[in-house]
């Protein structure tokens, strides 16, 4: 089971500076759609192909649209020996919600991206 982390979390660390590695498993078009500053992009079905470009040392959180996906991510990696890995609750959707309400919110079917209007 993949260890968790909650978005405010991930917000306090952001700005307290600690050094960590926010890993965006998401696919390029999501990411052009919405994006968190610092955070670097290797989509999940490219995540295994490119792992030298991990550090199995460093803290690592791991996170998708809603989780689903950086659940798996923050699994595998935890099997191939990183040593704090963790899955970031809600993905981007609920950092949009509840951490930067510029981030937009978006639906995406595999082929197309709707964004949402914030009301």
């Amino acid at each position: 089971m993949p260890a968790h982390i909650q978005v405010t979390d991930v917000k306090k660390m952001k700005e307290s500076g600690e050094t960590f590695v926010l890993l965006d498993v998401r696919q390029p078009e999501e990411v052009q759609a919405a994006s968190i500053d610092g955070a670097v992009n290797i989509p999940m079905n490219e995540v295994m192909h490119r792992l030298d470009e991990l550090d199995p040392d460093a803290t690592t959180v791991v996170f998708c649209h809603h989780g689903g996906r950086s659940a798996h991510i923050t699994m595998m990696l935890q099997g191939r020996g990183f040593k704090d890995v963790r899955n970031m609750a809600g993905g981007i959707h609920a950092w949009a919600m509840n951490v930067d309400p510029n981030v937009p919110m978006y639906d995406f079917d595999g082929r197309s991206i709707r964004v949402h209007k914030k009301s």
